[in-house]
């Protein structure tokens, strides 16, 4: 099996992984506890266009802070125990959901909450490429995706008996051992700095616990939902 690390664009047709660890793949994992499915938007209109034509509860960022008009930001913290009738989760983020548009291999959502069940999980399905992709920020480099993706390779290793790992996702494995020095990443990033002058630390903390659920979401035909077994 060939194991990488990518940013921002998947260089699998196989399987991959979409990793934005502050906050949207948190977000995504948790909030499929209240909503049958998420549709990603890529834009703010998009996502308001849609709640008009199928009804759903509107989320989302921009620059982490929520947008205007929309009923919640992009908050796992909050999700985890929202409460409503719709079934539908229309979410927009500035990085996460953007990616996914670009994808065109089977695509997981993984995150450091569920970073050992969606590992297991590509491993199951994927043929010969798992690819952890890292949304990064506007295209470039960012701490948290590679400190997340880190503990996602290291159980994907753990599974393999097999397998080829790249020098980049080799490196992501060895930084993410140190559970102090990853949640102090996670905080001291510039996406963790920028959350908490925003008054989201609670949201830090979130995306900082390791293993708390087994649910693993998969994106097909524009809409996430839950892997069932």
């Amino acid at each position: 099996m060939n194991v990488t690390l990518s940013l921002d664009e998947t260089v699998s047709n196989d399987v991959s992984i979409m990793v934005d660890a502050l906050r949207a793949s948190t977000t995504i994992t948790v909030a499929l506890n209240n909503f049958e499915k998420i549709i990603p938007c890529f834009t703010p209109k998009e996502a308001l266009k849609l709640k008009e034509e199928i009804g759903g509860v509107v989320a989302g960022e921009r620059q982490g802070a929520k947008i205007e008009g929309f009923e919640l930001g992009n908050s796992p913290a909050i999700l985890e125990n929202y409460e409503s009738d719709e079934k539908n989760l229309i979410l927009t983020t500035s990085n996460g959901t953007r990616i996914l548009e670009k994808m065109n291999s089977t695509v997981l959502i993984g995150s450091l909450i569920n970073a050992k069940a969606v590992a297991l999980k590509s491993v199951e399905i994927a043929e010969n490429h798992i690819d952890v992709v890292m949304a990064g920020v506007r295209g470039e480099f960012a701490l948290e995706d590679f400190l997340a993706s880190g503990e996602i390779l290291f159980w994907i290793c753990q599974t393999l008996n097999d397998y080829e790992l790249s020098d980049f996702a080799k490196a992501a494995v060895l930084a993410s051992r140190d559970y102090g020095s990853l949640k102090e990443g996670f905080y001291n990033c510039r996406t963790g700095r920028h959350l908490t002058n925003l008054g989201h630390k609670e949201d830090i903390d979130y995306c900082c616990e390791k293993n708390i659920t087994d649910n693993v979401a998969i994106y097909t035909n524009n809409e996430i939902h839950l892997i069932k077994d």
